[in-house]
């Protein structure tokens, strides 16, 4: 081989090494990288008939603590609509409020929350990468850009970004979003998940207690899940569930069940499950003003101790 030829081959061996560890570098950290900001910029979007708004407002208030920002009246949809628009800010979650004055444009009011993420266009990318559809493009809102995506088993999400970042305080207690996924999809939807939020399950019960989804009789499987979006429970059934379990959205942990739900009883709202104990914790499940449903638990002592100790 003439010389010539060996010092090129040398050198083309030297830059390969010497971009070797970058490219693997940079790899990892495409895999480490999230897009989710924190669970405190993670809302539930509820919808309500235009006078229920206030009353809903009122109630769920009352029975969390917190506040709301200015009530606005705003198109958030890509097609023209006009919906009232608030934030209800309480120490264990967030509620995106609307009361649409127009027909709902589709598929909005099948979304169950909006995460607030670092790039809009990093997230769909992100999205698309871990199996999820983007069944609405991203579009403009009065303080930012949106998308819906949906995972497989059929759970849409909204995806946001906003102009100017924005600066909540942390939450009290995470809230935990409540995903209800058949046998068939759940593989699909948690590797998508995962890959997307960059989270961790934490628990995989295959015969959780069926008290849990209103089938004492009968057990099914829990996987609960925790990323920098914040917690998520999968509840992994057959279908076959009585009212009102599947139609809520959000489980909202509390330090006192039996206090929040006088509070919240006292606020117009009614407890459609009575308190029952499972898994560490008491949960109820309560209807509010408009037709919201939700998931309240408290941690047993032993469970709440092993959550602050973590």
């Amino acid at each position: 081989m003439k010389p010539t030829r060996i010092l090129v081959l040398l050198a083309f061996a030297a830059a390969v090494g010497a971009t070797a560890p970058v490219a693997a570098r940079d790899a990892a950290k495409s895999r480490e990288t999230t897009v989710a900001v924190a669970p405190q910029y993670d809302t539930t979007h509820v919808y309500v008939a235009p006078e229920d708004v206030d009353k809903f407002a009122t109630s769920f208030l009352a029975t969390f603590g917190g506040k709301s920002t200015k009530q606005v009246v705003a198109t958030v949809t890509p097609t023209p609509s006009s919906t009232t628009s608030q934030l209800l800010q309480t120490p264990v979650g967030t509620v995106s409020l609307f009361g649409f004055k127009t027909p709902i444009p589709y598929p909005f009011g099948a979304e169950r929350n909006g995460y607030l993420v670092t790039d809009i266009d990093e997230a769909i990318k992100a999205a698309r990468t871990a199996g999820a559809d983007v069944i609405v493009s991203t579009f403009p809102d009065p303080i930012g850009r949106d998308a819906v995506i949906q995972w497989p088993g059929g759970v849409n999400l909204q995806i946001y970004w906003h102009t100017t970042k924005p600066d909540y305080a942390p939450f009290e207690r995470i809230p935990e979003n409540r995903v209800y996924v058949s046998p068939d999809r759940v593989a699909a939807f948690t590797r998508g998940f995962l890959a997307f939020s960059r989270g961790k399950i934490v628990s995989d019960d295959a015969k959780a207690p069926g008290a849990e989804i209103g089938r004492p009789e009968a057990t099914y499987r829990r996987i609960r899940i925790e990323s920098a979006f914040g917690k998520m429970v999968v509840l992994v059934t057959d279908g076959h569930l009585p009212y009102p379990y599947g139609r809520e959205t959000t489980g909202y942990e509390v330090s006192d069940l039996a206090a929040t739900l006088a509070k919240a009883k006292g606020a117009g709202a009614s407890v459609v499950v009575e308190p029952y104990t499972s898994d560490g914790r008491s949960a109820a499940f309560v209807v509010f003003p408009g037709g919201y449903v939700a998931e309240i638990h408290s941690l047993a002592q032993k469970s709440a101790a092993r959550a602050v100790g973590k």
